[in-house]
């Protein structure tokens, strides 16, 4: 599980962060970026996002969620964001490609992403 102080929780912190429009996305997740941040000390805050669009049951959504959240503990406990520390927030929303993915996919591509971010 994340530590709180890296989740991203209000409504208000996902709409600015969908309001910067600092996009990424593969084949199986898109990563919405939030604003530079101006102070060293604070957290980048992590947001997951899978809507009922994405598949119907409710298990299946919890499972993908629960691969991405692993994949971001991971990288905080490895030390491996890079130059995700460079931003406030970030939004992972996966898409129907990831259905049927394994932790390591997800992970391939998450780092991926990452490097692809300005």
């Amino acid at each position: 599980m994340i530590p709180k102080k890296y989740r991203l929780k209000n409504q208000k912190a996902f709409d600015a962060t969908y309001r910067n429009k600092n996009i990424v996305s593969d084949s199986m997740l898109t990563i919405y970026a939030g604003k530079p941040k101006k102070d060293a000390l604070s957290q980048t805050k992590f947001g997951f996002v899978v809507s009922k669009k994405y598949h119907k049951r409710s298990v299946k959504r919890n499972r993908i969620k629960r691969l991405m959240r692993e994949c971001v503990r991971l990288a905080i406990k490895e030390n491996k964001l890079g130059i995700c520390e460079k931003y406030m927030s970030l939004i992972f929303i996966p898409k129907e490609k990831t259905l049927g993915c394994k932790l390591c996919d997800i992970e391939r591509s998450f780092y991926k992403l990452i490097n692809r971010l300005k």
